[in-house]
């Protein structure tokens, strides 16, 4: 029986995915994202191990709740590091009629094999993917993040491909991720995939700025203050 590291669980998710949903977070993560809320996902051995029968039990107590559009969503960290567990959790959950969605920022995603073939077969258990576009720009992706972006745009031209229903998310971060120059080139990127239902802009907070200090990592955007209307309502035109 396939166990995966779990952080935590969310009873009444009403953000991640449509209708109500039971999130679950899963522990693990390569990016450093250094606006990220949740560094406490980052460590791969954290967690409580848990089966896909345990989540499922626990998830189907609020299936009253889910009305017509609700379900699960399986979030992070990235989920799509424990992506054979993620098979047996959507397998399982498709027999019991439970409406799957996906939260990730892309970045195990690669063509080569076993991962390939595993995700191809993740992608018919899934009712949508909700992925982060967190800056257009392969530099400064890296700035950001600490790793590159080539992959996670190959994995959105994918699920594009195979019409797969996908939510895109970006991050708003004055000084880092609201450049006019750079949300024209998403939005134009966008543009280009025929899957996508819906853009999102996130304004930045710091409400996860204790986690960091609590884990002892410097937290570099400590005098950042969130954007302001004007500026997500920009944000939201040039995406489109």
């Amino acid at each position: 029986m396939i166990s995966g590291r779990v952080h935590s669980t969310e009873s009444f998710g009403s953000v991640d995915g449509p209708g109500v949903r039971f999130v679950i977070f899963m522990q693990g993560c390569r990016l450093r994202c250094r606006y990220c809320h949740n560094p406490d996902t980052w460590n791969a051995n954290g967690g409580k191990l848990r089966t896909a029968d345990e989540l499922l039990e626990s998830a189907e107590r609020y299936r009253g709740y889910w009305g017509s559009e609700g379900g699960i969503t399986v979030s992070g960290g990235e989920p799509l590091l424990q992506i054979d567990f993620l098979l047996d959790l959507f397998r399982n959950a498709k027999l019991r009629g439970i409406n799957t969605c996906i939260d990730t920022a892309g970045q195990p995603f690669t063509r080569e094999q076993h991962f390939f073939s595993e995700f191809s077969e993740l992608c018919l258990l899934t009712d949508l993917f909700i992925v982060d576009i967190k800056h257009i720009d392969p530099q400064r992706h890296i700035a950001l993040t600490g790793s590159s972006n080539d992959n996670i745009l190959d994995m959105l031209r994918f699920l594009s491909d195979i019409g797969k229903p996908v939510w895109i998310r970006h991050v708003l971060v004055p000084g880092l991720t609201d450049d006019d120059e750079y949300l024209r080139r998403t939005g134009e990127f966008i543009s280009t995939l025929r899957n996508v239902k819906r853009v999102e802009v996130l304004p930045y907070h710091s409400f996860g700025a204790y986690k960091w200090e609590k884990l002892g990592i410097p937290y570099s955007l400590s005098d950042t203050q969130p954007p302001d209307k004007e500026r997500v309502e920009n944000a939201k035109r040039l995406l489109g």
